[in-house]
């Protein structure tokens, strides 16, 4: 028999795994908040599901499932609060979803505060310094308490097709208020649907970073992507003082788990494969 699963914010990350999961043979239900996009999952051949998060009463059409995968992001054009999308909104679907799926939750890498460039892994410290951070880790602790079995992926910066860095940036020739020494951690849309798959079929942990294997300087990344994209090299200008909050982490993020436990082998292990793939598809 197929088996059914549930992507509860289908976008960037959402899309490549409910693609994965159509072509190996399963029902696949995905949530959106608008009737065209919809349209659009049908066309897909995806069972779509119109709620919102922040909206008890639309999640009692969740569909019973054996799997889902909770991705969803903050559209700041909708005009509510992270906290209310990431702790809310999660609480209120881990209360309305029927059953007791398998359920995989995509975090993030930020709930990690480290500023000295060390090497970070899943026993670290989450001590997050930015705001972003704390919700996300109080996301992760609401989740804790409803579903002690789900499974945690931090991911790093997913980039690809389409979400390439600061490519506009780079085109514009606008200056980069950053410190080009500190370190960028990142993981490839493509190989992020694998560690979400890879999680469903052989996680023996509930807790994996998701980045690739080579973490890399500011300046190397934007670098390479000005040669990818024919502009200028990056204009690196002095970081504002007092230094913003969003510029005083700094921490390489370890994948040993990821492909240790779940035997992943990333198809773009690092950003120059994963930039020159990208590139190569349109923006």
């Amino acid at each position: 028999m197929e088996k059914s699963a549930l992507i509860v914010g289908c976008g960037y990350l959402g899309n490549r795994v409910a693609d994965a999961w159509l072509a190996s043979g399963r029902r696949v239900y995905a949530t959106t908040r608008r009737p065209a996009r919809a349209e659009e999952l049908a066309r897909r051949g995806i069972e779509p599901v119109i709620c919102d998060v922040v909206d008890p009463s639309s999640l009692q059409s969740l569909p019973a499932v054996e799997e889902v995968l909770y991705c969803v992001g903050l559209d700041r054009s909708a005009g509510h609060s992270m906290h209310r999308v990431y702790v809310e909104g999660l609480a209120a679907v881990l209360q309305a979803l029927p059953g007791r799926p398998r359920l995989v939750y995509v975090s993030s890498t930020s709930v990690y505060g480290q500023t000295d460039g060390s090497e970070v892994d899943e026993n670290s410290a989450t001590e997050p310094i930015e705001d972003s951070g704390k919700i996300v880790l109080q996301a992760e602790q609401v989740l804790r308490t409803h579903r002690p079995d789900a499974i945690v992926l931090r991911f790093a910066g997913i980039y690809g097709p389409g979400r390439l860095l600061r490519s506009r940036d780079l085109l514009a020739g606008s200056p980069l208020a950053i410190d080009p020494d500190k370190w960028l951690n990142l993981i490839h849309v493509e190989d992020g649907a694998t560690a979400v798959q890879a999680a469903l079929e052989r996680a023996s942990s509930t807790l994996y970073n998701v980045c690739d294997d080579h973490p890399v300087r500011r300046r190397d990344f934007y670098t390479r992507l000005a040669e990818l994209l024919g502009a200028a090299p990056p204009n690196f200008v002095p970081v504002p003082q007092p230094l913003p909050v969003s510029e005083r982490s700094n921490r390489r993020i370890s994948n040993r788990r990821l492909r240790q436990e779940l035997g992943v082998s990333l198809r773009y292990p690092s950003y120059t494969e994963g930039l020159a793939a990208s590139y190569r598809q349109p923006l």
